[in-house]
């Protein structure tokens, strides 16, 4: 068989990412401080982008403008008249520093450096306050160098992160010497840090304490798992006492802080900004778009004269002009094509789920990304990167645009119910439930089954730990 070459033509049709379009869909799934970022580095980046100054602040900025100038001018009557007899009153410094400037020189240049004002003061968090406390012991040099590596090595609850054989390796000191230096370390406030289990640290705590109970020392060495389940019965058959005293004992430990590097943890609340605020007006669901702080684009109005005469201008720098009108006009269109999908993925959720909206969260409906979807003809994966790290402001509180999507549990009569209403039911039971008698997954199935609410007790079991309830026993309260 002989092999030979041919050449055919061959119609197809083909989907291309242009550049344009990856850009689009990656400014559909920013979040809006990621937004702003995006917005201002292209600003940066592209001389034909510029921000839209509103008449509003126009007037603002030609105010302050007015304000300097009329402070300049008094600024120089004062200069020139200094027969003013106030300045007799002045100190011979303060006028050199204020007057003759290059005379005297003033402690800091006020122009480089922020106001007062916008100073915020540092946060103590756990490995400041524990250096500090290592400066101000009686600790000698080597001392303090061993407690510098005990201290750079503890994670944010505040128990050691390495073993004795590697602080020997890391400080060159002998395994005493380490010892010591720990024992001092943990006596630090809060007491208990620097531990190497929460065992040890709350053994630590009862002796600073000088907790004087024969049977915490036991429970905390021998019992913690059974305290972890509130086998109460077991340690009191395991040390012999009644199960009074061990309640006795378990109401001093609970006292005792597991963790003792919370205390001074650094982190900070991070605040949500919504992207749409939902209110009800005249009982309708009015949409409004969170646009502060996203600059209002344009193009340069200098460059569209530079490419009106274009026999003036060099075909590089019109090529490069072209690319960059190219990119900024897109670049607008992008975000007002985000704008117009966020509202309609908004509207189109809002309608599903009014009845959550007018009376809570129990009458969360089921609602898949494909609803949506349809409703607004638009692909599953387009709603799918509107709804990612966006947020709604709405009279039920300020929630991801994803927990509207959640999954359908059957009821006894057929009709669906939302995974999320189920959830908001247990968690209703759980609050209601006789802390001495709570309920069993087995009889909270029962209880929403009455409800009309058909779900097994494994999807009971499973609902409670995905909100971070835990199982009867350990609800219990036997006090």
């Amino acid at each position: 068989m002989a092999i030979e070459l041919r050449q055919s033509l061959m119609l197809s049709q083909q989907l291309i990412m242009t550049p344009q379009l990856q850009q689009a869909i990656k400014l559909l799934q920013l979040s809006r401080f990621e937004l702003q970022e995006a917005i201002t580095q292209e600003l940066e980046e592209n001389p034909l982008l510029e921000e839209l100054v509103t008449e509003q602040t126009k007037e603002d900025l030609r105010a302050e403008q007015e304000k300097n100038m009329q402070e300049n001018s008094l600024s120089d009557n004062k200069e020139g008249d200094l027969s003013d007899p106030r300045k007799d009153e002045m100190e011979w410094e303060a006028y050199l520093s204020e007057y003759n400037s290059g005379w005297a020189e003033t402690p800091y240049d006020r122009r480089e450096t922020t106001s007062f004002e916008n100073m915020t003061s540092a946060k103590t968090n756990l490995y400041s306050h524990l250096f500090w406390q290592l400066s101000m012991s009686n600790l000698d040099k080597v001392q303090r160098l061993i407690g510098i590596n005990i201290i750079g090595n503890l994670n944010p609850d505040g128990y050691l992160d390495i073993s004795m054989e590697e602080l020997i390796d890391a400080t060159e000191q002998p395994l005493e010497k380490i010892i010591e230096v720990l024992n001092a370390i943990q006596n630090f406030d809060p007491v208990g840090v620097a531990a190497r289990d929460m065992k040890e640290s709350l053994l630590i705590q009862i002796k600073f304490q000088q907790i004087k109970d024969p049977f915490i020392e036991r429970i905390i060495n021998y019992h913690l798992e059974d305290l972890e389940s509130r086998r109460y019965d077991q340690i009191a058959k395991s040390l012999r006492v009644t199960t009074k005293e061990v309640l006795a004992s378990v109401l001093i430990i609970q006292s005792l802080e597991p963790k003792p590097g919370r205390l001074y943890s650094d982190d900070e609340t991070i605040y949500i900004s919504p992207d749409v605020y939902v209110y009800k007006i005249n009982d309708k669901y009015e949409i409004i778009l969170n646009e502060d702080g996203l600059p209002k684009l344009r193009i340069n109005g200098y460059y569209k004269d530079v490419m009106r005469n274009k026999e003036a201008v060099a075909d590089n720098v019109k090529t490069y002009i072209q690319d960059k009108l190219k990119s900024a006009a897109w670049l607008i269109k992008s975000i007002n094509q985000r704008q117009k999908t966020i509202y309609r993925v908004t509207k189109s959720i809002i309608q599903f789920q009014e009845d959550f909206l007018d009376h809570g969260r129990s009458h969360l409906k089921p609602l898949v990304l494909r609803d949506v979807a349809e409703d607004i003809e638009m692909h599953e994966s387009t709603v799918s990167r509107v709804t990612t790290n966006k947020y709604v402001h709405t009279p039920q509180g300020v929630l991801e645009l994803k927990y509207f999507f959640n999954s359908s549990v059957n009821s006894v009569d057929g009709d669906a119910v939302g995974s999320e209403s189920v959830k908001e039911h247990i968690k209703n039971i759980i609050k209601s439930e006789n802390r001495h008698k709570p309920y069993s997954d087995k009889r909270i199935a029962d209880i929403l089954e009455s409800m009309n609410i058909k779900v097994a007790r494994r999807t009971v079991a499973k609902y409670r730990e995905s909100m971070n309830i835990f199982p009867s026993r350990k609800r219990r309260d036997p006090y």
